[in-house]
């Protein structure tokens, strides 16, 4: 088979989806949180794809790029990001289930704030982006989505502020769909037990605003920096992360919380991009700022 046939094939296939958005599954990426790395995500990718994704990538981001934002920045993150939606796109592309369907983006704790930025119109630290015409929908789980005060040497701070500047919350909506999950599983105190304590500390570090009453959360981020305004809002009864010391929003019980709003709002992007005949599925977005980053 020659390589015009293959291109050819995939063209029709990326073009395929318009024809009834409701018949194709979607291609997922997921991007990971701080200090975490694919094998995190083994058991999460098959849950979804039980669930009827047809494929689950996970984002090359690893422990030690984490630590290396210390002293680079979140911009190399992004733009490993940025690498792994270019390929979850030829992915879809390639996909009899898929053809071609902007992906369905999800991110977990900080992964969420880096889908963030990738859909954000102008660059972040010199790196263009752009990439909403690739994504159907952002699903956060247990991100920090405000701007907060914190891990300033890594730029969290940062990231999240300039998201939120540069595209407040669902700010391409009806074109990319917007999930934001969240729990209120740990109620911090000021006075309650150690966990309590630990958590009131960790959510007042984040939220320095709120009330010194107790506040609800995931024992690391609290409700209200997890809802981002204008996206349909989750909440569901468990931890932030699988080395929580419980269940986390990748278990079963979770995800079939929050997995048909995500499934839902991904199809009602695609089909308000199939009714105002949008382009730019599966062309636009980051592929060059991507490739170029190393």
């Amino acid at each position: 088979m020659t390589s015009g046939m293959r291109s050819g094939e995939s063209e029709r296939r990326a073009d395929g989806w318009r024809a009834d958005p409701a018949s194709v599954r979607p291609t997922v990426l997921v991007l990971g949180g701080f200090l975490t790395s694919p094998p995190f995500y083994r058991r999460f990718r098959r849950r979804l794809r039980e669930r009827g994704a047809a494929h689950v990538l996970v984002a090359g981001i690893w422990t030690p790029d984490w630590l290396l934002a210390g002293s680079r920045g979140l911009g190399p993150i992004v733009s490993r990001a940025a690498r792994a939606l270019i390929e979850a796109g030829r992915v879809s592309a390639a996909s009899p289930a898929s053809r071609g369907a902007p992906i369905l983006l999800i991110g977990h704790s900080a992964g969420g704030v880096l889908g963030r930025i990738l859909l954000a119109p102008r660059p972040f630290e010199g790196r263009p982006f752009g990439a909403a015409g690739r994504v159907a929908a952002l699903v956060t789980l247990g991100s920090p989505l405000r701007p907060v005060p914190i891990a300033h040497h890594l730029g969290a701070a940062a990231a999240a502020a300039f998201a939120e500047e540069v595209s407040p919350g669902a700010f391409h909506a009806p074109r990319v769909g917007y999930v934001s999950v969240a729990s209120a599983a740990v109620v911090g105190r000021s006075d309650g037990n150690g966990r309590e304590r630990a958590a009131f500390r960790l959510y007042r570090s984040l939220a320095p605003d709120s009330s010194a009453g107790p506040e609800a959360g995931d024992g690391l981020v609290p409700l209200a920096c997890a809802l981002l305004p204008g996206a349909n809002q989750v909440v569901v009864d468990c931890l932030h992360g699988q080395g929580s010391g419980g269940p986390w929003y990748g278990v079963e019980p979770a995800i079939d919380a929050w997995w048909p709003a995500a499934l839902g709002a991904w199809r009602e992007a695609l089909l308000a991009r199939a009714a105002a005949g949008a382009s730019g599925d599966g062309s636009a977005g980051p592929a060059r700022a991507g490739e170029r980053q190393r």
